[in-house]
Parts: C-alpha cells; structure tokens; sequence
C-alpha cells in the first residue's frame, strides 16, 4: 500500500490553495455574520470592566486618564480597548490569525520617519499586540471611524461611507498583497509623500504638501520645545510634563537595563550618549496611567537624543485571544511593532527594572511629522479611512495570510457591508458605555481631573 504523504503546513501550501481554505471558513462564520452586534444579557458592566482594567495603573494618573475619556464618545474608545476586547471575544470569529495591533482605532495610525529618515505612514501603537482574528482590527477601526466622523457631525450616511471605504481599501490591498511573492509583500510599505498626493482636494493637498516639506526641513530641531536652550533639561510642561519625585530612579534603572537588550550596533551608538535628565509624559488617552517616561540623552558636544520609556502591561486581547508566547511584557510589545511595522525604529526595545516592571523603549516621535497625519485625519477623513484601511491591509501581510485573507473576504462588497453596519451598532454601544461612564464620573464614582493628583 502506497504511502500518503502529510499535508503540508498551512504556509507552504500554494496561493491557490491558501485562497481556497479562506472561501470555505465562510461556512463557519458567513461574511454577513460580521455585520451583527447586540450586547450579550451577561455583558459586564462597562464602567467594572474599565475600573478592573485600570487596577495595574498609576492611580495619581486615573483622573486624568478619565477627564480625557469623557470629551466624547470617541476619546472614550480610544481609552477603552479593555471594553472592546471583552466585546470581540464573545463574538465568533474566523479563526483566520494575524498579528494583531490590538487597539486598531484610527489616532493610533500616523506619520513618522524611517531610519533613513523617509516620511512614512503607518500604525504606531502597540501596546496591546498579539496574534488574534484578522477582523478584530478591522472592527476596532471600523467603529473609531464612526465616531470620529460623528464628532465631525456627519451624517449616517456619510459615516457608513467612511466604513466601506477603508473595508474597500483593506480588501482590495489584501488581495494585491496576496498575488505578490512574500518578501515584496514584507517590503511594501505607504511613503506619506505619495499619500498626500491622493488627497482629492486641490487646496488641501497643497497645504499638506507644505506642512510635509516644512516637517521634513525641520526635523533636526523637532524636539526643541521639550528641551530648555542649554540642552540639558527637560523643563515642566503640566499636565503632559512633568517631574517624576521618587520615580525618577525607576526611569534611570530602566534606561541603564534597556542598553543591556540592545543589540551590539545599536549599543555602540547609544553609548555616544549620557542620560542627563528625565521626565514623565502623559500620552494620549489609552496610555495615561502607565508609567511613561522620556529620557534627555546627550553627547560631549551637545548632541540630542530622546528616547520614550512605556511600561508594557498584559495586552487586553490575553484572556480572549490567549497569553503571549513572551513572557515579558515588553519583548511581546517591540516584537509585535517590528513584525507589523514596514519600517521600525533602530533604538526600539525592551526593559525591567529591579521590581520586575517592564517596559518598552523607543525614540520619541516628531511632533510636526506626527501632526501631519492627525491633520489629514481631521480635515480628510474620507481620505485617511482609505488610507488607514490599506496600511492595516499591508500590516496584516506582513504575518498573517494574505490570500486565505483574500479568499475570506472574496471580491465583492459582501464584507465592506456587513463591516458598516457593525461600525454603527457598537458605535452606538460606545456612546451608551461613554453616556454611563459620564454618570459614574457626576455620581462620584470615578474621578475625573485635568491635572494628575
């Protein structure tokens, strides 16, 4: 009797094939099936599960955390992806894995420079990576979009339309992605220059254009408002900046640890600067609370480096999507950014300090650089929910599987569809969750402040 050879492993398999497998997991979860949210009778309470969720934090942070969250309901999904996750993971999925960012809303895409200092666009949050259902990201998108364009005061119609066009852009890069051979699909990445060049608007696309070209220019002395004019110090700046008292240590320790995981290149160059000073920042709105510092390095000749300190938590996908194959925090953070991101930073990665914390390490981003692509998000939504579709599409390839992706979504409109109606029902969830938020916040419940306690 002849010998039957074993099928091979999933990624060896031909395209065609590959194509094939992610058709037939519609059977199991209809494409249709993704349009559909109502909260399950034993959901847990909104305001729990963020209070739980934030027990790891610094509490003198919280009020500020939550004084943020409260703007609208969009500042609150930003600042709730422990609610979402809980939310996916009820829901069935595909089973189709990818890394997955994690907390996927459109303020956590945007524009940074290479290491060759090349203007591009890309996700630039990783803090709750791990590999999970391709869609989860694209669910979490699909509802910030929403949102924000509520915020903008658009119509339903409008919204539904910012949807369809980033589920339009992700589908058709996926399938783009899926007919190329691997290694160009690792490569591929969205240059901002070109991007600007899409914008549809005549006048906004010659603003952009000029607001890139002057980053650019300007990109040497990015950071000069954090640092006073003799380069040595990172002055106060409440509630963003601000002196660090007993912490100030940890951050020293972290830093001199964080050298230590570099590798041996890289090392040489950071040893051509000293830590001179460090600061806390409070970034954004889902990071507030965690221990985040920056660091001022200089040279003998005054030269200016500086370097973010994250502390890296449990990822809020964990007791859904399953624990890290990391054990540390960090490594799982800086490991997910370089297998997503098309080009990454050369100072990124991980820390601990003598407590056990652990933390993550990057250069700090260009302000003026960063701006541009929160800018076009505010003034070209449209355009930036395209553009946001086709940068998660590439960041998808880079670890998941673009044609059983492609296969699953097929060539029709089928999910772009059903992905809109989903976006308006948890986008209704969401205002509900921020509505009760609010009260928990008037009742006394939780405490909301502009400035950290």
């Amino acid at each position: 009797m002849a010998s039957v050879s074993p099928p091979p492993p999933p990624d060896l398999l031909s395209a065609r094939e590959r194509r094939e497998a992610g058709q037939a997991a519609r059977t199991r979860l209809p494409r249709g099936a993704h349009g559909i949210w109502s909260a399950p009778a034993d959901r847990r309470d909104p305001v729990e599960l963020l209070l739980a969720a934030d027990a790891g934090r610094i509490p003198a942070l919280l009020p500020l955390r939550y004084q943020r969250m409260q703007a609208n309901p969009f500042a609150f999904l930003r600042g709730s992806a422990a609610i979402m996750a809980a939310d996916l993971g009820a829901m069935p999925n595909t089973g189709i894995v990818v890394q997955a960012c994690g907390d996927c809303h459109l303020a956590n895409f945007g524009a940074y420079a290479s290491p060759e200092g090349t203007p591009v666009f890309d996700i630039n949050d990783f803090d709750e990576t791990l590999p999970a259902p391709f869609e989860w990201d694209l669910k979490r998108l699909a509802a910030s979009l929403v949102l924000a364009g509520r915020v903008q005061t658009m119509t339903e119609k409008q919204v539904r339309a910012l949807v369809r066009r980033a589920a339009h852009a992700y589908r058709h890069h996926i399938h783009d992605l899926a007919q190329v051979a691997p290694l160009e699909a690792w490569r591929a990445r969205i240059d901002l220059e070109s991007a600007v060049e899409d914008i549809a608007d005549r006048t906004e696309r010659r603003a952009e254009r000029q607001r890139l070209e002057h980053a650019v220019a300007t990109s040497r002395d990015a950071y000069r408002h954090l640092v006073t004019p003799d380069g040595l110090r990172l002055p106060e700046n409440p509630p963003a900046v601000f002196r660090l008292g007993p912490q100030e240590q940890v951050a020293h320790a972290a830093f001199a640890a964080y050298v230590a995981t570099l590798a041996e290149e890289r090392r040489v160059l950071v040893a051509r600067y000293r830590l001179r000073d460090v600061a806390f920042k409070a970034v954004g709105v889902g990071s507030v609370g965690t221990f985040c510092a920056i660091g001022l390095f200089v040279t003998a000749d005054g030269d200016t480096l500086l370097l973010q300190l994250k502390e890296a938590l449990r990822s809020v996908l964990a007791p859904y999507a399953g624990e890290s194959a990391y054990g540390h925090q960090g490594e799982r953070v800086v490991t997910g950014q370089r297998m997503m991101q098309a080009a990454t930073d050369v100072f990124l990665s991980w820390a601990e300090d003598a407590s056990g914390r652990q933390f993550y390490v990057r250069q700090l981003k260009d302000a003026k650089l960063a701006r541009i692509g929160v800018r076009i998000g505010e003034v070209a939504l449209p355009f930036y929910a395209r553009l946001c579709g086709r940068t998660l599409a590439r960041a998808h390839a880079r670890s998941g599987d673009a044609a059983r992706i492609a296969g699953y979504l097929g060539d029709g409109d089928a999910f772009d569809e059903a992905l809109a109606g989903f976006a308006l029902a948890y986008a209704a969830q969401a205002e509900a969750d921020h509505a009760e938020f609010v009260t928990a916040i008037r009742a006394g419940r939780i405490e909301a402040s502009a400035e950290p306690t």
